[in-house]
């Protein structure tokens, strides 16, 4: 593969939102962390209430990528052999057959990933971690590019169950949605007046703007990204804080610092840059960090959440000039 030219990437990343921007109103902050997400090659967690176009948003990346696309619908009687696949006995042949699930694909996005069981959950584990999948005892590589966008309810709803501490972790980012401003409400329901329709997304005029091979050359400019030593110790710091504080039961792994080292060079080469400040590993700190720390149970019962926790954080932190 070729070296991908100075700003490409930035010129892909604004193609794909103008024709997001074709469906999804307002929302600019989660869609850069998705595209975050994107350039990593990470997985994204996205939390919110229904209603708020968290589906809608994926299928609508998912549309302008040329790539292949499935999405799994979870529900509380789901079977990890309904998401990876089984094998299958051929009378024709007497071989078994191996009948590849929805995870086989380049873009999968896993709705409502909290409202099936544990045992359903880890059936994503190793094509998260590894892109692939053991099915019988044979391991069998998943295409390339591949990524998994899970959406999720809030614990409180009734009928979820929470994700085991693994898949949470394997997760790139945590993105929360929360409700559009009236200005943008009024203008989703000028859009749906006028006759828009979340089914038919070829009437709101999204295309394909990219290909996967696009998407694997933005990929090596990210890793081509600057980094200062000062920004090193900058992630070291909030990372071990994380540990220490005495608000937070369980801090982050070091995968959460190399986490946050990725994300902050690709939301460096979103803003125009070729090198890490450490106002991106600000930005994305939140994100990376609020499902990789655990809150101790009194924080949680008088409604503490995790970004003030991490917001604390940042302010004591000295930060590297």
């Amino acid at each position: 593969m070729e070296r991908a030219e100075k700003g490409y990437t930035k010129h892909i990343i604004d193609k794909i939102n103008n024709e997001i921007g074709k469906v999804i109103v307002e929302q600019e902050e989660m869609m850069k962390f998705c595209m975050v997400g994107l350039l990593c090659g990470g997985h994204v967690l996205l939390e919110g209430v229904p209603g708020l176009a968290k589906t809608l948003m994926v299928r609508t990346l998912a549309k302008t990528m040329n790539v292949d696309f499935k999405r799994i619908q979870f529900t509380p009687d789901l079977m990890p052999s309904d998401v990876t696949g089984t094998k299958i006995f051929n009378m024709q042949t007497r071989e078994f057959e191996l009948k590849k699930g929805p995870i086989f694909t380049n873009f999968l996005l896993a709705d409502e990933i909290n409202r099936t069981p544990p045992k359903t959950q880890a059936g994503l584990l190793e094509a998260m971690e590894e892109q692939a999948v053991t099915i019988d005892g044979e391991s069998i590589h998943l295409p390339s590019p591949y990524m998994v966008f899970a959406t999720q309810n809030p614990l409180e709803y009734e009928g979820t169950y929470p994700l085991p501490e693994a898949l949470m972790d394997r997760f790139l980012m945590k993105i929360i949605i929360d409700y559009p401003s009236a200005k943008a409400e009024k203008e989703v329901l000028e859009r749906y007046h006028e006759g828009f329709n979340t089914v038919d997304l070829d009437s709101s005029g999204v295309e394909a703007v990219c290909s996967g091979e696009d998407i694997l050359m933005c990929r090596k400019e990210i890793k081509e990204v600057q980094v200062d030593d000062s920004i090193f110790d900058y992630i070291i710091q909030i990372v071990s804080e994380t540990r220490n504080y005495t608000s937070i039961e369980v801090g982050s792994s070091p995968r959460g610092s190399i986490a946050l080292l990725q994300s902050a060079k690709a939301y460096a080469v979103i803003s125009g840059r070729d090198y890490v400040i450490p106002e991106d590993v600000k930005a994305v700190a939140y994100p990376v960090l609020r499902h990789r720390i655990a809150l101790r149970p009194e924080l949680t019962i008088e409604g503490i959440k995790e970004d003030k926790v991490i917001d604390n954080i940042l302010m004591q932190i000295k930060v590297p000039r």
